[in-house]
């Protein structure tokens, strides 16, 4: 049986997470430039200058540059995941120039004065299929729902079957080896929340916990592969992806959503 231990996962007081609200706030503005700029012509390595300078312009820092975890070829040089069609994480930028119907996945964590936010969308570029419509959307009622589950006093794995059952709910398979994760003074900190679990299992969530909640999917298989690159992650067989991601607070009441972008339809 796996236990906790709360001297090592933080719990952040009130004006610990105000701040990381104020991180939270940029990324949403980010993101939405993201989704704004994303279209037919336009190339993965213009997105990635304008949000290096999205974050040199508001004075914070990039969560992903140099950023070298056990797996990837070499420190990550970019500050933005890309991820297209069949790449659903770490999706490395590089020179694509966007097409019609194209599915782009963009992840985005950074720091302002020393409080860390991580969110993710995807967006279709021009015209959508409706499969795709489809996945896209499955993950973001999987997200709504784990939000929704974050209250204190469930556990972790309430968060998890939120989502797998969202996942079950529209005939999608689910990988487990990437998921959501800890966050406040680093990018990733202590605990990881599995896309997939058992109602009632792990950590009891406490006021103050802070996590990055991150449904993903694709469409016909829970495999992954990983290209040459070391870093971009895809559907094992190819299908299409989607990945939603917010950064959410654990307070006495109503989970608290640090990276909501104002666009964003508020859920049902």
């Amino acid at each position: 049986m796996m236990r906790y231990n709360y001297t090592v996962i933080e719990l952040k007081t009130p004006a610990e997470i105000d701040r990381m609200h104020v991180t939270g706030r940029f990324v949403a503005e980010i993101l939405t430039e993201m989704g704004r700029l994303a279209d037919v012509g336009v190339n993965l390595m213009d997105l990635e200058h304008h949000a290096r300078a999205m974050i040199e312009e508001r004075g914070a820092e990039s969560c992903y540059w140099d950023y070298a975890p056990s797996f990837g070829r070499g420190p990550f040089r970019n500050v933005i995941c890309l991820s297209v069609n069949d790449a659903v994480l770490h999706g490395l930028p590089h020179d694509y120039t966007l097409r019609d119907g194209d599915v782009v996945s963009a992840d985005i964590a950074v720091t302002v004065d020393g409080w860390a936010a991580d969110s993710a969308r995807t967006v279709i570029v021009g015209t959508p299929a409706e499969e795709d419509l489809r996945i896209v959307r499955a993950t973001e009622e999987a997200l709504e729902a784990a939000i929704g589950a974050a209250r204190p006093g469930n556990r972790i794995g309430d968060i998890s079957a939120a989502i797998g059952a969202v996942a079950e709910a529209h005939g999608y398979p689910v990988n487990t080896e990437f998921g959501g994760h800890g966050i406040g003074r680093t990018m990733h900190e202590e605990i990881h929340i599995p896309n997939k679990g058992r109602p009632g299992r792990g950590l009891t969530l406490r006021p103050g916990l802070t996590l990055a909640l991150e449904p993903w999917f694709a469409r016909t298989t829970d495999k992954i592969v990983f290209d040459p690159d070391g870093w971009t992650i895809r559907s094992a067989d190819g299908s299409r992806t989607a990945h939603s991601e917010h950064t959410v607070a654990i307070t006495e009441d109503e989970p608290l959503v640090l990276t909501r972008r104002t666009s964003e339809p508020a859920p049902h």
